[in-house]
């Protein structure tokens, strides 16, 4: 036979407690509901600027606002408006921001390895990409590039470089090359050196580049004497040499415009 109810509450066999223990039982705590996650102003503001910029482009935002774009990636939690306005008080350009080095980047607060880093790299791509246009132009017909990729592979380092730019029948780049790295204010140079490597390439001509690291691009007395002996040292096997540049922070300067050579 069933198990037969009991008035006051049903029996242990129905599963229910009995009407008296539910009026004495302890009411079971609930936890409090966790409140919504805090939104914070910047999250917003990275919206914004991402929009900003894909409807309107790069001239509707501050030199200030294109860094804090790059910085969104390498910076994801944090406000970085303040970084980026430090960075350029720092720094004084988007330019120099760029090319400065990783260690001095790294002093600036909020900024750590990784993100001074991305910084470097995106100073290399845009070297690479001007250095690429070249190799398919004819490169004293795109003289004005030369110069722009000059200026960004050189203006900022700390030392002096020599490089060459190696170019083939056509006046068509075919290599560029470092070929010396010297201290703040001298680089040694080895015309021999030079002529190998051409032939080396079967280059037909060639532009030497090298910067000042003071800034100022005024060709010294030891470099118009070596660049004409490496004129001089070309000219019987038939290469030519279209320029010497100078490239320094406040500009440049070029042998063939001042007669030099």
């Amino acid at each position: 036979m069933p198990p037969r109810k009991d008035r006051k509450g049903l029996n242990e066999a129905s599963g229910f407690l009995p009407t008296e223990l539910l009026r004495t039982a302890e009411p079971i705590p609930v936890a409090p509901a966790k409140p919504a996650p805090e939104t914070k102003h910047h999250d917003g503001h990275r919206d914004r600027l991402r929009d900003r910029f894909a409807e309107a482009g790069a001239t509707a935002l501050a030199d200030y606002e294109l860094l804090e774009l790059v910085l969104f990636r390498s910076i994801p939690r944090r406000d970085v408006k303040p970084i980026a306005k430090a960075l350029l008080q720092r720094f004084g350009t988007l330019e120099d921001v760029l090319n400065a080095p990783t260690h001095l980047l790294q002093e600036v607060d909020g900024m750590g390895r990784s993100s001074a880093l991305d910084l470097r790299i995106i100073a290399a791509l845009l070297q690479r990409a001007i250095r690429s246009g070249l190799r398919s132009r004819e490169v004293l017909s795109s003289w004005s590039a030369v110069i722009d990729y000059c200026y960004a592979a050189m203006a900022h380092e700390t030392r002096e470089q020599f490089r060459v730019l190696f170019l083939d029948k056509k006046n068509a780049l075919i290599a560029d090359e470092v070929q010396q790295t010297g201290t703040v204010d001298h680089t040694p140079v080895y015309p021999r050196e030079i002529i190998r490597r051409a032939l080396e390439l079967s280059a037909c001509a060639l532009v030497l580049v090298h910067n000042h690291p003071s800034g100022d691009p005024s060709p010294s007395n030891a470099d118009i004497e070596m660049t004409k002996i490496i004129v001089d040292t070309c000219r019987p096997l038939g290469i030519t040499v279209h320029d010497h540049l100078i490239i320094g922070r406040n500009g440049h300067t070029s042998f063939k415009s001042l007669r030099l050579m």
